[in-house]
């Protein structure tokens, strides 16, 4: 059975820094395909960071040169280093993964809720 878990988010001030960490369990995050969406209320899902399984990143626009994504295969876990928060990057950010090969990301976490005051 797959499992993802997110840890790491809370409230700070705009500038600060957070890390998210997501523990996957049931799957290998190295040979996945690995990604953090986030929600805010009233707004569509969006993708923030992606990490394949070849170790290459994507980010969305609002959060490049700002957010690192990253893995640890010896731990089977995935990060984002979330740097220079803004206002707007407060939602719920949620971790999930996938075999590269398909089109629909399978496995989810709960979800880790960030808020950022300005």
């Amino acid at each position: 059975q797959v499992q993802l878990v997110e840890s790491g988010g809370g409230s700070v001030q705009a500038g600060g820094s957070l890390r998210l960490s997501c523990a996957a369990s049931g799957m290998t995050v190295s040979r996945s395909c690995m990604a953090w969406f986030r929600q805010a209320p009233g707004k569509e899902r969006e993708a923030v960071a992606n990490i394949d399984n070849a170790g290459g990143t994507t980010y969305a626009n609002s959060v490049k040169g700002r957010f690192t994504i990253s893995k640890d295969n010896a731990k089977n876990t995935l990060y984002l280093q979330m740097n220079s928060l803004k206002p707007e990057d407060t939602a719920m950010y949620y971790c999930a993964g996938k075999w590269c090969a398909v089109r629909q990301y399978t496995a989810w976490g709960q979800g880790t809720q960030v808020t950022v005051s300005s």
